[in-house]
């Protein structure tokens, strides 16, 4: 059976309509702060419980590059008796709210591509963290939207979009399917700690779609053309989420305890996943025969600036511009596994046909995926 080119045909972004601003954050952070350093004076005094210290604008700018971010919620998160996210419980019979954000994407992307929903034949939700175990979400967007075939959920945590990608490109190629419709629905404001002074600012919220499709079923011109994939993992604790559905019968456990949440050695993250990050987009350049210098976007994972300029300086062998390697954490902060996708989403209409461009998402795992396009 003759191998099917697949085509990245369109995409779409559900962006929150809630922001906040570093000050904001920073603002119920330092209150939240004090109420602790007040309530426990005693203990901190004695020696027996270490104070907490206050969080600023200027720390948050120079750890991440983070301004904002754009969130589901906001009350609740810069409330300091609160400090979370908080959403209405729905019916079983009501639509979702991770669902509602993936068809808002999804159905941007369609009408980008001018493909109805019918025509869709598989469904990929890929998302750090889905809203319950099931029914899949893919499932539950598939139906909202009235997509045919089949659909499921896969989680590779920030790097989910591009092994959804090759997986899209994968069912394309032996057959499976001819139109794949990928979202990536974050909410993971609901997985941090905002209590926690060194990671509190990192997350926002958003949703992105790709229309993955047969290349003689893409409109002329339409999008770019997948020449290749590459992904890789290896088993690490560093970034790590231990919420689960055995946590209410584990033995001496605290089902709301901060490990539930989004925990980090930063450190060691930095310093061991900037060079695998490099090196692997490297190799991948150099498996099909490209020099990084002719490679017009690096659409890289948007958790922190400093670790995208580090790793596109050492792909390139200089400092990137940042037309090569736009940065959209500023204003969106690490929305896990959409980052790279909205990257690619709002900078992509300059590319000329035939431009070439590498899509690289890493994280938690660790993982790491790159897509290799060429513009149409």
């Amino acid at each position: 059976m003759t191998r099917q080119p697949a085509v990245l045909s369109a995409t779409g972004l559900f962006t929150p309509p809630y922001s906040i601003s570093n000050n904001e954050l920073v603002a119920a952070f330092n209150q939240y702060v004090h109420q602790y350093n007040q309530t426990h004076a005693t203990e901190i005094a004695s020696g027996s419980l270490e104070a907490l210290a206050e969080s600023s604008s200027e720390f948050i700018v120079k750890a991440s590059g983070i301004h904002s971010r754009f969130v589901m919620n906001k009350d609740g998160i810069v409330n300091p008796d609160i400090m979370r996210p908080q959403f209405a419980k729905r019916s079983d019979e009501t639509l979702s709210l991770q669902a509602e954000m993936g068809v808002a994407a999804a159905q941007q992307a369609l009408d980008t591509a001018g493909v109805e929903a019918s025509a869709i034949d598989m469904v990929l939700v890929a998302n750090s963290n889905m809203q319950r175990a099931y029914p899949a979400m893919a499932v539950e967007i598939q139906a909202a939207l009235g997509c045919s075939g089949f659909a499921y959920d896969m989680n590779v945590a920030c790097s989910s979009a591009t092994f959804a990608l090759q997986a899209a490109a994968d069912a394309i190629a032996n057959g499976s399917a001819s139109r794949v419709l990928i979202i990536n629905a974050e909410i993971c404001s609901a997985h941090l700690n905002f209590r926690e002074r060194d990671s509190h600012f990192i997350f926002g919220d958003a949703a992105t779609a790709m229309l993955v499709q047969r290349a003689d079923l893409a409109g002329s011109g339409q999008g770019f053309n997948i020449l290749g994939t590459r992904l890789w993992t290896q088993f690490s604790n560093n970034i790590r989420n231990n919420f689960g559905f055995l946590n209410r019968c584990e033995t001496h456990n605290d089902p709301l305890a901060a490990d539930k949440l989004f925990v980090q050695n930063g450190r060691k993250v930095f310093k061991e996943v900037c060079p695998a990050v490099g090196n692997h987009i490297i190799e991948h350049l150099q498996q099909h025969q490209i020099e990084a210098q002719n490679v017009k976007r690096f659409w890289l994972h948007q958790a922190n600036r400093t670790m995208n300029e580090l790793i596109s300086r050492r792909v390139l062998g200089r400092d990137a511009s940042a037309e090569e390697a736009p940065i959209i954490l500023d204003r969106y902060a690490n929305t896990s596994s959409a980052g790279s996708i909205i990257a690619l989403h709002l900078h992509q209409d300059c590319l000329a046909a035939g431009d070439l461009g590498v899509v690289s998402s890493f994280g938690a795992g660790y993982s790491i995926g790159s897509v290799i396009l060429e513009k149409r």
